[in-house]
């Protein structure tokens, strides 16, 4: 068999990802807040990019002289400063003061100084509050080094990781001692901090409370699941007592706080900044692209004179400057693409949701990606990367833009329902319940079709753990 060489002439189409499409689809997919970082690290990166800020005239422009003065404007008088000493200044204070060793103030009135908690930057810790108390109690060095290990290994909510055992071995001491830290600080404040499980937190600020060797501690000791399933029949039979009394105990057990360390969470809350505005001015919609807090770019004209005049630059630094004059041209101008792209593509939702902008949740539309896709002729990927993480404002509220894409659901006698007005619809329900007789989820299946809304038990349990709602079972009160 011989082995030879062909050259073949063919003839393909390919898509070729160009530096300036990657950057145009990176750019895409960021939120706000990732899009204000890029273009801040590009800002810093990059020297052929600047920010475009507007001139303001400042009070250090050069004014007008008197000789280019008009002529009938009238002759101003030189301006003199008079220095007079007042006649009741207290010498003897004022020689005192300065031939002291140290700065001397007279002060004759109170004057308010600032609060210290306005100088702290964070809040304290859960680990340096009780770490605070401990030390209030001058333990031994073993003791603190055991306070240490326990302080740090707590979770976000206040209960003890890990057992007195691993606390043992990292500490060096015997289990006793570390019952006996442990124990000392189950008494700090928040009450309830330290425990090892729920029931130990309960039971912990039942005592703190006095409420030792009562109702209150045995249904927490031994019928901590039958509460969690409201059965209290079953506590009543156990126990012996009235439905009132373990009514009333139960209530007791409500204001206990099974997350005694959530209070020390440091956490700064995210709020939300939209991206695009939907504001009703007559009997139209209005959209604004919100570009507060975005930089307007611009190449520097430097760099662009530079490249003008290239004939004395080296060869290397041409190459440098036309590739970040190059970058910075890409960049301004995917941001201007992305921004456009968000406003095609509300304005196409706001054309299939115009009833949702109206009326209200009750009138979403079912609508998939493909729908908006082909109204502006795009990829539905495309659709999928803007919206996503985006945002907008309406007169409903604050919604992703993913949002507005949901299932639909069939109605009973035709037709069709978004899947979220779904969900708000049995929230509606649930709501609106007798507390004391709440409904299940096949009651709540029936009642959709009343208005004739057509889905199955099992999609109501989904949709109502979808909304985090409990069943009826646990939302029965007495």
């Amino acid at each position: 068999m011989a082995l030879e060489l062909r050259q073949q002439l063919k003839l393909a189409q390919q898509l070729i990802m160009t530096p300036q499409l990657q950057m145009a689809i990176k750019l895409l997919q960021l939120s706000r807040l990732e899009l204000l970082d890029t273009i801040q690290q590009e800002l810093e990166e990059n020297p052929a990019l600047e920010e475009d800020v507007p001139e303001v005239a400042t009070e250090d422009q050069p004014v007008e002289s008197s000789e280019t003065a008009p002529a009938d404007s009238p002759a101003t008088k030189e301006v003199t400063i008079e220095e007079k000493m007042n006649d009741d200044i207290d010498w003897s204070c004022y020689i005192d003061e300065y031939n002291s060793t140290g700065r001397v103030h007279f002060e004759t009135e109170a004057r308010s100084t600032p609060n210290f908690e306005s100088f702290v930057a964070r809040k304290e810790s859960l680990r340096e509050h009780l770490l605070w108390q401990l030390l209030m109690t001058s333990p031994a060095e073993h003791e603190e080094k055991i306070g240490s290990i326990i302080a740090g290994n707590l979770s976000a909510e206040g209960y003890l990781d890990v057992s007195i055992e691993d606390i043992a071995d990292m500490s060096g001491e015997i289990t006793e001692k570390v019952e006996q830290v442990l124990s000392l600080m189950q008494t700090f404040d928040p009450v309830g901090v330290c425990a090892r499980n729920i029931s130990e937190c309960l039971l912990i600020q039942a005592n703190h409370f006095n409420l030792d060797s009562t109702i209150v501690t045995d249904i927490i000791k031994n019928h901590l699941n039958h509460l969690e399933n409201k059965n209290y029949k079953a506590i009543t039979k156990a126990l012996k007592i009235s439905l009132d009394d373990v009514i009333m105990s139960v209530e007791i057990i409500k204001s206990l706080d099974p997350k005694p360390g959530q209070l020390f969470i440091d956490e700064e809350p995210h709020y939300i900044t939209p991206d695009i505005y939907v504001y009703k001015f007559e009997d139209d919609f209005i959209i604004i692209l919100n570009d507060d807090g975005l930089p307007k770019l611009r190449v520097n004209n430097f760099y662009k004179n530079a490249i003008k005049n290239s004939k004395l630059i080296p060869e290397n630094a041409k190459a440098y400057v036309q590739d970040k004059m190059r970058s910075a041209t890409w960049l301004i101008r995917s941001i201007h693409q992305r921004q456009k792209t968000i406003y095609k593509v509300m304005e196409s939702i706001l054309k299939f949701q115009r009833d949702f902008f109206e009326k209200g949740i009750s009138y979403l539309k079912p609508m998939v990606l493909k729908d908006v896709a082909d109204d502006i002729e795009m990829h539905e990927s495309t659709i999928s990367r803007v919206t996503t993480n985006k945002y907008v404002h309406t007169p409903r509220g604050i919604f992703e833009l993913k949002y507005f894409f949901n299932s639909s659901i069939r109605r009973v006698h035709g037709g069709t329902v978004a899947s979220a007005s779904v969900q708000d619809k049995i929230k509606q329900i649930i709501e609106n319940e007798d507390p004391k007789k709440p409904y299940s989820d096949d009651r709540i299946s029936k009642l959709l079709k009343n208005h004739n809304i057509n889905i199955a038990r099992r999609t109501v349990s989904k949709y109502r753990e979808i909304m985090k709602v409990l069943p009826s079972s646990k939302r029965k009160q007495f």
